[in-house]
C-alpha cells in the first residue's frame, strides 16, 4: 500500500512540473508616445525576451534569462554581439503601496483576478489582471531582472500570489486626474515545445567585452 502511495506521489509531482508553461507569449506595451511589441519564449529554466523594432517585425534586441544559474545575457542581432547583463538595482519608492483585491474575469481564455496597487505619494495606481495558469517562470524572472519601471516594481508589492502567477493585462494611471500612463497587454499565447536553439545565443555572434 505504501509503495502504491509513493508511486502516486511521484506521478503527481512529475505531472505538476510537466504542466509548467512551455511556449511563447506575445504582448504589447503602450505609452502616450509609443507602442512596442515583445515576445517571451519559455522552456524549463530558460526564457528569451525578444523586443521588436517599432516600425517593423525585426528583432531589435533580446535578453536571455537562465533561472538555474541566475545569468542574464543581452543579444544584439544588428551587431551580432552578445554579453553579460547585470541585474538592475530598483530605485527606492516613496511612501507606501496599498494593495487591494478586486473582481475576476476571463481574458485570453485565462481566468484572472484583479489586484490594484496604489501609492498616494507617487500619485500612481496600477491595476493588474493576474492569472495563475502555471506561468512558473514569471516571478523568478522578474526577481532576477529587477526592472526599474513602476509596472514591475508595484507588481512585486502584491503579497501572497500563488506560484505560476502572471499579469495578463495591467494599466498604470495617475490618482489625481486618472491620466493614462502605460499599459501592458498580452496579445497571443502559444503552448508547445520550443527548440533549445531558440533560447541560445547564435554560434556566430561574438561576445561584447566592456
Amino acid at each position: 500500500m505504501k509503495k502504491g502511495i509513493s508511486l502516486l506521489l511521484i506521478f503527481l509531482s512529475v505531472n505538476y512540473f510537466a504542466q509548467s508553461f512551455t511556449g511563447s507569449i506575445e504582448f504589447k506595451f503602450y505609452t502616450l508616445r509609443d507602442t512596442t511589441s515583445n515576445t517571451y519564449w519559455v522552456k524549463d529554466k530558460k526564457i528569451k525576451l525578444d523586443q521588436y523594432a517599432k516600425k517593423s517585425d525585426n528583432i531589435e534586441g533580446s535578453f536571455i534569462f537562465n533561472l538555474e544559474t541566475g545569468a542574464i545575457n543581452f543579444v544584439n542581432p544588428k551587431r551580432k554581439v552578445w554579453g553579460d547583463q547585470k541585474s538592475e538595482i530598483p530605485p527606492v519608492i516613496k511612501g507606501k503601496c496599498e494593495t487591494s483585491k478586486g473582481k475576476s474575469k476571463t481574458i485570453m481564455g485565462l481566468k484572472c483576478t484583479e489586484f490594484v496597487v496604489k501609492n498616494k505619494d507617487e500619485n500612481t495606481i496600477i491595476s493588474y489582471w493576474v492569472t495563475t495558469d502555471k506561468f512558473d517562470f514569471f516571478t523568478p524572472m522578474m526577481e532576477l531582472w529587477n526592472r526599474k519601471d513602476k509596472q514591475s516594481i508595484y507588481f512585486n508589492k502584491i503579497k501572497g500570489l500563488p506560484k505560476g502567477s502572471m499579469p495578463v493585462l495591467s494599466e498604470e494611471r495617475s490618482i489625481t486626474d486618472n491620466r493614462f500612463i502605460s499599459k501592458l497587454e498580452m496579445t497571443k499565447i502559444n503552448k508547445g515545445n520550443i527548440d533549445d536553439s531558440k533560447l541560445e545565443v547564435p554560434a556566430d555572434y561574438k561576445k561584447f567585452e566592456q
